[in-house]
């Protein structure tokens, strides 16, 4: 069984472009399996997955978690079923449950300029360049894995854009501010007490990672850190948060939904759409002072 699910994972980096985090996930989801239904998977029903996921039921996952283990399920069971490991595909008719999806948490922009400026005012290297990566991840709304892994190399500044590689291998070009360019530019300079002579292809580079950059856990822990000293609760603040911030502002600010999603880097636009509901209470209030139908008695 081991091997079958080496040769999913395989599958699933080499045609699917999953990242080695996706893949940990897959791994657990079904070594989790195979504890709970201790069966060749050629003889597991319909009814087997079932009970397994009653099983999830109890264990206090949130539904979300419940629904992603469901769906490697699926998709693993699917690829068994085409390789014609199995003759009957037992999660045909098991259905993913639909999940509503949670309004995005984000920063406002005093808060996101006030964890800036204190980053900046500390006298140590680390938090100057802090400053810069939460300055260029909320300028971009980047992921945290593609904003620690930037490579040297990645901005055009004639152009004012920077080229990052998305999920899937995938790339995209994102305007930059001319402020966070300078920024940037005055980094450089920054950048050598992170590497001391030695040649790094990374712009945030660091010598006790095994990758050769900063590490998402370290930049995670760094801005927990920040926010406490910027009197904000470390509880508001993640990367994610940081990313969400900014498509609310540029929503928020009248940037339209297409051009957020490519900025973003969503392959589907109803991704995007979630953060429509920053518009709500304004567009409410404009009913209420402009449309006819409000004044009439």
């Amino acid at each position: 069984m081991s091997s079958l699910i080496d040769d999913f994972l395989d599958m699933m980096r080499a045609e699917i472009g999953a990242s080695e985090n996706t893949i940990n996930a897959y791994r657990f989801d079904l070594e989790q399996f195979c504890a709970t239904c201790a069966k060749p998977f050629n003889q597991i029903s319909s009814e087997d997955i079932a009970s397994h996921i009653r099983f999830l039921n109890t264990q206090h996952y949130a539904p979300r978690s419940i629904a992603r283990k469901i769906s490697t399920l699926k998709d693993f069971f699917k690829f068994l079923y085409s390789e014609k490991e199995i003759s009957d595909n037992p999660t045909a008719n098991i259905f993913i449950p639909k999940q509503s999806k949670p309004l995005p948490k984000f920063l406002t922009p005093t808060e996101v300029k006030k964890m800036i400026e204190t980053a900046q005012s500390k006298n140590n290297v680390s938090f100057q360049r802090l400053a810069v990566m939460l300055e260029l991840m909320y300028a971009c709304g980047l992921r945290v894995s593609e904003l620690v892994s930037l490579p040297e190399n990645c901005i055009n500044f004639d152009k004012r854009q920077i080229l990052v590689r998305g999920k899937g291998n995938k790339e995209r070009l994102i305007p930059i501010a001319e402020n966070t360019l300078k920024v940037i530019l005055d980094y450089f300079d920054l950048r050598q007490e992170f590497i001391r002579g030695r040649k790094s292809i990374w712009l945030f580079p660091s010598k006790q990672s095994s990758s050769g950059h900063i590490t998402r856990d370290a930049f995670f822990k760094n801005i927990k850190e920040l926010a406490v000293l910027s009197g904000i609760s470390p509880h508001k603040v993640s990367p994610h948060v940081l990313r969400h911030s900014f498509a609310t502002h540029l929503l928020h600010n009248g940037a339209d939904l297409r051009s957020v999603q490519l900025m973003l880097g969503h392959a589907d636009i109803s991704t995007t759409e979630i953060y429509t509901h920053i518009m709500s209470n304004e567009l409410l209030e404009e009913v209420r002072a402009k449309h006819p139908l409000s004044h009439f008695k």
